[in-house]
């Protein structure tokens, strides 16, 4: 009997974790994006429309994913400001790129565009033309270099 129990107290736990976990991925209008997310496209991206909107919602967190119609992928934080922009291979709007960042790539990789940049807790990763990528903290100090 006690085995019993303790199995069914085992399934229950693996149950209540895989639902609390798991991320729910689904569609929504355009529309429902938050207000910083429309305008940040609208003001970085004009004339591009959207042809996919997402909303992530994840254990305590929730993001948007928006494709434009360019190619270009930009998530979101439930704020609506963003947390990354992926133009793949085209150059990423300049007004969302640190300046430090921006003369750092200038003086080091000329030529290279910076053509997606991601914020993580440390600072900045960005992704350059040329498959390099780049680590700054959030100063826009150079930290390291992955190719």
């Amino acid at each position: 009997m006690k085995r019993i129990k303790l199995f069914f107290a085992a399934i229950i736990c693996l149950f209540t974790v895989n639902t609390i976990c798991m991320a729910h991925d689904r569609q929504i209008p355009p529309e429902q994006l938050p207000a910083a997310a429309k305008t940040f496209i609208q003001k970085h991206f004009p004339g591009k429309t959207i042809t996919k909107a997402e909303i992530d919602t994840e254990f305590m967190r929730t993001r948007y994913e928006v494709d434009l119609n360019d190619g270009t992928e930009i998530n979101f934080n439930k704020d609506g400001s963003f947390d990354k922009v992926d133009c793949h291979t085209a150059p990423v709007p300049a007004a969302i790129i640190p300046a430090a960042i921006q003369k750092y790539v200038k003086t080091n990789f000329p030529g290279a565009m910076i053509v997606k940049i991601d914020k993580e807790r440390y600072g900045y990763e960005i992704e350059l033309s040329n498959n390099l990528d780049l680590k700054f903290n959030n100063k826009g100090t150079f930290l390291s270099c992955d190719d």
